[in-house]
């Protein structure tokens, strides 16, 4: 009887001292700035999907803590991480939106800008990212000209149109070995007239000239007929 009894007495001992430590742990996940280190400590470790987890947590359960404010930096630039831009670019956005004077802003609408830089394609491809990431850089430098963010898309800004001209200029000696030469001048004009002094001004006064010269040959055919 005495056995059974202490074997009764430690089963519930080890019963109760798991539901301490289980309810000690809960309130510890519980409390805001707890939540934060865990999600701040998996984002350093690149457990991102971890990150996003506390900090969505204490989004949802603290919305009018400090760190919640944090938070939703956080899951931001874990997406941004996890290279998933569509998402981290929504974040972004969302951050901007919900706090206008929040001193964070010109990272936010900064990293906006890098969801699209990140997404650009060659000369030879679409260039809807290149004009996106230019105009969210352009953005951030009209509201925010002193800020140290502003400075880091400023070269990001002459990057995206020196590809622009680039890529203008890639279509438009494909229109010239096309013998394409109306389409061909548009380009070369178009690049004369908004990207001067990118680079490419020698090559696109060259094939300029060329074009209108082939243009001329032609009508000069046309009249003799």
């Amino acid at each position: 009887m005495r056995q059974k009894r202490l074997t009764i007495i430690i089963v519930l001992f080890l019963s109760l001292s798991g539901c301490a430590w289980w309810s000690a742990k809960e309130t510890r996940l519980s409390d805001p700035a707890a939540l934060y280190r865990k999600g701040y400590d998996d984002y350093q470790r690149g457990r991102y999907e971890k990150a996003v987890e506390s900090f969505q947590r204490l989004k949802e359960e603290y919305p009018l803590s400090d760190l919640a404010i944090r938070a939703e930096m956080g899951v931001a630039d874990a997406h941004f991480s996890m290279e998933e831009y569509g998402s981290a670019e929504s974040d972004y956005e969302t951050f901007v939106n919900l706090h206008p004077a929040n001193e964070n802003l010109p990272y936010a609408m900064y990293q906006i800008g890098m969801c699209h830089y990140l997404q650009i394609l060659g000369i030879d491809r679409d260039q809807t990212e290149t004009m996106s990431t230019l105009k969210e850089f352009e953005k951030l430098m009209t509201r925010f000209p002193t800020s140290r963010f502003s400075f880091l898309a400023e070269k990001k800004v002459k990057e995206c149109k020196n590809r622009l001209a680039e890529h203008e200029f890639y279509i438009g000696k494909l229109y010239f070995r096309m013998k394409r030469y109306k389409a061909a001048l548009r380009r070369f004009e178009h690049l004369t007239n908004d990207y001067a002094n990118v680079g490419l001004d020698y090559k696109v006064k060259f094939y300029l000239e060329e074009t209108r010269k082939k243009l001329a040959q032609g009508e000069k055919k046309i009249g003799a007929k």
